[in-house]
């Protein structure tokens, strides 16, 4: 891989844009490093659909901060604009260049680290109990895992969207981002918080069962939010 033009520009204005969250929000200097490290591999992404994937990447350090610290108006915004990105990528993809390998592959890599901060954020600030940050580590840890798992096999997997993994995601999305915002706007959460401890380890466990239903069968596998299939 080689540095490309869309890399270095979107790079710069994401590095821009994090010295301004930095000093404006009074964030710990050392936050910076997390964008300098994103950026770094930020340079070497093709394409304009990868760039807005790898926005979520961004979003992680705020998401942790404002969960951890309690802002959770802020984290509302945070969540509404990771999803809007979820949303867009697809969109930009096929305006500007066909979907990708690389690109299915980018995505549940940079929803897992959005995801984690998000739910470990949470977790420490009090909103949601440790044990469910820890079930939506999990939900994305595992693909990941798995699809380590096909490549040592010696498959090479395409990755791709599937319906049930982006329905999985935005429900994730909704429900902490949605507790964020009422306990922001100081109005009653339970129901929000009740249906995520609920929804997202199903969510999870339909996750391991069709992984496991998939690394069974010997030509192709589907993961829950990414196919992954024999290259011929």
């Amino acid at each position: 891989m080689r540095i490309t033009w869309t890399g270095v520009v979107a790079t710069s204005i994401n590095q821009l844009i994090g010295v301004a969250w930095v000093l404006g929000t009074g964030a710990p200097l050392w936050w910076l490093a997390w964008f300098v490290v994103v950026g770094a591999f930020g340079l070497f992404i093709p394409g304009e659909a990868n760039q807005v994937t790898l926005e979520r990447a961004y979003l992680a350090a705020p998401a942790l901060v404002y969960g951890v610290d309690g802002r959770l108006g802020y984290l509302a915004i945070v969540v509404a604009v990771a999803g809007l990105t979820d949303l867009v990528d697809g969109t930009v993809a096929r305006r500007f260049n066909r979907p990708t390998q690389f690109g299915g592959g980018l995505d549940p890599v940079v929803d897992g680290v959005f995801m984690g901060a998000l739910s470990i954020g949470l977790a420490v600030g009090g909103v949601f109990p440790v044990w469910l940050a820890l079930v939506v580590i999990a939900r994305y840890l595992l693909p990941a895992v798995a699809g380590g798992l096909l490549l040592a096999m010696g498959r090479r997997p395409q990755l791709r969207h599937t319906l049930m993994g982006q329905v999985s995601t935005v429900l994730i999305l909704v429900l902490l981002g949605g507790t964020a915002l009422l306990r922001g706007l100081n109005q009653d959460a339970s129901g929000f918080a009740a249906g995520a401890e609920v929804v997202i380890p199903i969510a999870t466990v339909a996750t391991y069962v069709h992984l496991a239903w998939s690394l069974r069968r010997p030509v192709a596998s589907r993961e829950a939010g990414y196919t992954l299939e024999r290259s011929r």
